[in-house]
């Protein structure tokens, strides 16, 4: 799954919609719950931090594997 371009696109474009909709459902959804307790507050937005973190991992991940395809089909 990781080896194929598309696939990692994919998986991508469907991770940003997670990570954009949990920001959206805590501004806006959940806010009140949310300011409730400050626990709840600190877990959603940690959640949110780690879910973005690894976003942008998996994004570097996927640039530094273009490079690697491209430098490969060059090398052929």
């Amino acid at each position: 799954m990781l080896r194929d371009r598309v696939t990692r696109r994919k998986l991508l474009g469907y991770w940003v919609l997670l990570v954009l909709g949990w920001i959206v459902l805590g501004m806006w959804g959940v806010d009140e719950w949310l300011a409730d307790h400050a626990m709840r507050f600190i877990a959603w937005w940690g959640v949110c931090l780690v879910l973005t973190l690894l976003l942008i991992l998996f994004a570097l991940y996927d640039a530094l594997s273009v490079v690697r395809e491209e430098r490969d089909k060059r090398d052929l």
